[in-house]
């Protein structure tokens, strides 16, 4: 079981070190209110095949609610289990993490027993902490498994997180990444400066969540300056729910960036690229509502490739929100490059089976 980062095997800690896709992976409800077994898997089956170096389980996408049903540990041994029947190659298995430090530090546990590698830790239980009370939570989670911190962007119940926050977070040595989703440029920044001013750029890989400007994030070289000296720090994959639908496309988007990345030449039309994947965010997180129906977005696109089979969410207040399924449609027949419905048809079968 993975405690430290050093613990992790370099197959999998190269993967991680170099980028990859990491979708958010959603929940499968069956008729009840638990799991609906075969669609829980076909799901990872999906992801997998379409080229996907990691899972990220009892995130926000797969829906904070399992906690209540007594769900986290049933969701995230399904995906485990079915990753390794499915594949052998390396993949990195990320599990969210939420609460106080009795919560968080007892989800750790349970993750490290079900062979995650990392956990992506929420503070939104922390909103009136104090920074001090924020970096002890922290460090006492580090203890359990190797941490990927999480700038939530406030709309969906993040807490704001300054320069300083970040710094002394970067130095805690057990983190090995940083998901970062404020959906804001200055705070991205932050977060920027504050590994680069911790001295941990090596230790720490950077992965966006900034739904708002995917393409951006992948492609552009952010230089910070610290003593005077210009240190690059590139963003080096996705962890992300909108990568939990047409995920395929996704793949073939990130290559492109790194491409283009290692390269040091940013062609125009990848640059035309992020604003097209930003409007199809914007319908799928149903911004214009808020955010409310992001979730349910999301299963609505899986619902329509024969995935799933509703887009019902565990709390009544998840739904598509009036327009957003007109919207989804809109971008489907707008940005087509960005879809991958006719892989997901060519294979759902054998994800079913």
């Amino acid at each position: 079981m993975i405690r430290h980062w050093t613990d992790i095997p370099d197959s999998v800690l190269d993967l991680l070190r170099k980028g990859t896709v990491i979708p958010a992976h959603p929940l499968a409800l069956g008729e009840g209110a638990g799991l609906d077994p075969q669609r829980q898997r076909a799901l990872t089956r999906y992801y997998l095949d379409a080229g996907s170096g990691g899972l990220a389980v009892g995130v926000h996408t797969t829906q904070f609610e399992i906690r209540e049903r007594r769900l986290y540990a049933p969701v995230l041994s399904a995906c485990a289990e079915a990753a390794e029947a499915w594949t052998d190659r390396p993949l990195v298995r990320i599990a969210g993490l939420i609460g106080r430090t009795e919560q968080a530090v007892h989800e750790a546990q349970t993750a490290r027993g079900l062979g995650y590698h990392a956990g992506l830790l929420s503070l939104a239980a922390f909103r009136d902490a104090s920074p001090d009370e924020m970096i002890e939570h922290c460090r006492a989670v580090a203890e359990e498994i190797p941490l990927f911190g999480f700038y939530l962007q406030p709309a969906v119940g993040g807490v704001p997180l300054p320069f300083d926050f970040w710094r002394r977070f970067a130095e805690i040595e057990n983190v090995i990444g940083i998901k970062m989703a404020p959906f804001n440029r200055y705070e991205t920044l932050n977060v920027l400066r504050g590994v680069a001013a911790a001295r941990a750029e090596d230790r720490i890989t950077l992965y966006t969540g900034n739904d708002d400007h995917i393409v951006a994030d992948l492609v552009t070289p952010f230089t910070i300056v610290r003593d005077d000296e210009a240190i690059t720090m590139p963003i080096r994959g996705g962890l992300l729910g909108h990568w939990s639908v047409w995920t395929k496309a996704a793949v073939d988007l990130h290559a492109r960036c790194r491409a283009a990345q290692d390269s040091g030449t940013i062609p125009g039309e990848l640059l035309a690229l992020d604003a097209e994947v930003t409007d199809c965010n914007a319908a799928l997180f149903d911004v214009a509502n808020g955010f409310k129906g992001a979730i349910a977005g999301c299963h609505e696109v899986l619902r329509r490739q024969g995935l799933l089979t509703h887009t019902r969410c565990l709390s009544p207040n998840e739904v598509l929100s009036p327009g957003q399924a007109g919207e989804i449609t809109r971008v489907t027949r707008e940005h087509p490059h960005l879809v991958d419905d006719r892989f997901v048809a060519e294979n759902l079968e054998n994800w079913l089976s």
